[in-house]
């Protein structure tokens, strides 16, 4: 027999290793709880208070519990495309209308196919007899040279691309979301336990161009407008009068005074139109642009108005300076906002601008529309500036992940999507615990009839072999689907089975007049080895599975491994010691296998 030393390591090892699984699934238990007192609130006010006071603890329960696949959960399955026309377009250095019109033509051909991007500009412009140098870094270079770091461009783009998508969804919150790439262009992103769709969406796909614009000295707009007005109520080229432009553009802008515009909600897409045709752009002052609000007012008579801006197109500063956002409500405690800070040099820069602009309107712009235009009331010295005009906190968050996370190299655009709804997954979860309930109930009833108080301790180390297999999970970040569900039904069965081996050599044993201390310590030994090849050969399967398969695959293989590697621990050490335990309390007799 064992010396007592090494009886009391096993039963300190036992212990520990109970209380490490334990103490791994209380994140888990945190999270159901909190998830629950949410549910509890009646008025959306009081949940949003509750997450932004509980906001760490939240998030904590949500980083350490263990987490459920897009199969049980629900969530979005999506596939994304970096816009390598535009990170072209913005890298070359001369552009002109005939370089436009040929970019123009190469993404139409790129929407239609996964061919190469880089291949159908080298052959567009090769058609045209244009050098790529014409346009793209220097003079001096060929088309090869310049075709390979176009190459890097795109690659450095997609992966960074991917980075702030990721920085952009850890910031959200989701559970053990899968990012990867595919080809030169393409994400796809798995995202597990997501309800609101349209809000994820736009979370994505917004390019997070965040940059500081001053507004064009007053008059200026009420000139320019004139001037566009007149030149779009004059007959088209095609002589139509039906040509809904030629009405003029203040058949659907209202002018307010000299220098505030707006129009409304129904005719928002329409007037952006107008503004970029070619007649409208001509009469816009140098280095500017007309762009309109972020979100909608609200006028006396309930129409929704956004407002228009005539704003430098040069920017005075950017968001590459934002170190720090911070999502909040302003000072009556009612209109969400967004706190941003400065590195040194943004300060440094910021306290110049706003000092040399003092009674002037900067509009903060991101991703080409104007979130508010404030105007400078002093030298701002400390670097801090607001995003205001944000109608929710959802809304203020989602902007201060996309700011901290960073602006993408590039459009992306959603080009494949798939949902699985929270009930399909719920059903999912419902089937996948009753499955698992069968099972257990099933060996349990079994084990205690057939093996008796032998039976009893197998089922207290089936206990224990799932609770390990959760807290591994739970542990190392890795998500339950529903393949690992059927992993741990199947981890269950090879627990028992390993029970069985040892218990019926203990039977011969008994059966051949040995004592019960002599039986249970010839039993085991007899049965480790058979034991100890099943399992091994079991883990080397599950290890090749896990490394060449891929998706639910690999979370079959994941459960596989862990728990056949704890049912060996359980099967060899766990009942092992329990029976020592009945038996130094002379609790155990020859009749205690059955």
């Amino acid at each position: 027999m064992p010396s007592m030393k090494n009886k009391r390591y096993n039963l300190l090892l036992i212990v520990g290793v109970t209380l490490l699984a334990l103490w791994s699934l209380v994140p888990t238990w945190k999270e159901y709880s909190l998830g629950k007192q949410l549910e509890a609130f009646s008025s959306p006010r009081d949940s949003l208070n509750f997450v932004l006071n509980h906001r760490d603890e939240i998030e904590d329960a949500r980083q350490k519990g263990l987490k459920l696949g897009l199969d049980l959960k629900g969530g979005m399955h999506l596939v994304m495309e970096v816009d390598q026309i535009d990170l072209f377009m913005q890298k070359a250095w001369n552009r002109d209308a005939k370089f436009d019109a040929i970019m123009e033509e190469v993404g139409r051909q790129a929407a239609a196919t996964d061919a190469d991007v880089i291949d159908l500009v080298s052959a567009a412009f090769r058609k045209q007899n244009i050098r790529l140098s014409r346009y793209f870094y220097d003079i001096r270079n060929s088309d090869s040279e310049i075709q390979g770091k176009l190459r890097k461009e795109a690659a450095d783009a997609l992966v960074r691309a991917r980075e702030i998508i990721r920085n952009r969804i850890d910031q959200y919150g989701v559970a053990e979301p899968m990012i990867t790439t595919q080809g030169n262009r393409k994400i796809i992103i798995e995202l597990p336990g997501i309800s609101d769709e349209n809000r994820m969406r736009n979370l994505l796909k917004g390019t997070a161009k965040l940059e500081f614009r001053l507004l064009r000295e007053k008059g200026a707009l009420q000139r320019t407008l004139d001037a566009i007005n007149t030149a779009l109520s004059a007959p088209s080229s095609s002589g139509s009068s039906n040509d809904a432009a030629n009405n003029g553009l203040y058949s659907f802008v209202q002018v307010y005074g000299s220098d505030n515009a707006a129009v409304r909600a129904e005719n928002r897409e329409l007037v952006s139109d107008m503004l970029k045709r070619p007649e409208a752009l001509s009469q816009l002052p140098p280095d500017s642009e007309l762009l309109l609000a972020a979100r909608a007012d609200e006028a006396d008579d309930g129409s929704r108005l956004y407002s228009l801006y005539l704003v430098r197109k040069t920017p005075e500063l950017t968001g590459g300076v934002i170190t720090e956002a911070k999502a909040t409500f302003g000072s009556q405690g009612v209109q969400p906002e967004v706190l941003m800070s400065m590195n040194s040099e943004g300060t440094s820069k910021w306290a110049r601008i706003t000092g040399a602009n003092i009674g002037k309107r900067i509009a903060i712009v991101l991703d080409g529309a104007v979130y508010s235009a404030p105007v400078v009331q002093s030298k701002i010295p400390n670097g801090n500036s607001v995003i205001n005009g944000i109608q929710s906190l959802e809304e203020a968050k989602d902007l201060e992940i996309v700011l901290k996370a960073g602006a993408l190299p590039a459009p992306v655009r959603i080009v494949e999507e798939r949902t699985v709804g929270p009930s399909l997954g719920a059903d999912y979860i419902r089937a996948g615990l009753q499955s698992l309930i069968w099972g257990f109930s099933a060996v349990v009833v079994f084990m205690i009839f057939y093996y008796r108080q032998g039976g009893l301790a197998a089922d207290v180390a089936l206990v224990l072999n799932v609770l390990i297999v959760l807290s591994v999970l739970a542990g190392f970040n890795a998500s339950l689907s529903l393949p690992g569900i059927a992993g741990i039904v199947l981890t269950m069965g090879m627990a028992v089975d390993a029970n069985v081996l040892i218990y019926e050599r203990i039977r011969e044993e008994l059966a051949a007049g040995r004592s019960i201390t002599s039986a249970l310590s010839e039993g085991y030994d007899r049965a480790f080895s058979s034991i100890l090849d099943s399992h091994v050969t079991t883990l080397a399967a599950a290890f090749l599975l896990y490394t060449y398969g891929i998706g639910p695959i690999q979370g079959f293989a994941v459960t596989l491994m862990i728990g056949t590697a704890a049912s060996l621990f359980t099967a060899i050490v766990v009942t092992r010691e329990i029976f020592r335990l009945l038996v130094s309390k002379n609790l155990m007799s020859s009749k205690s296998f059955g």
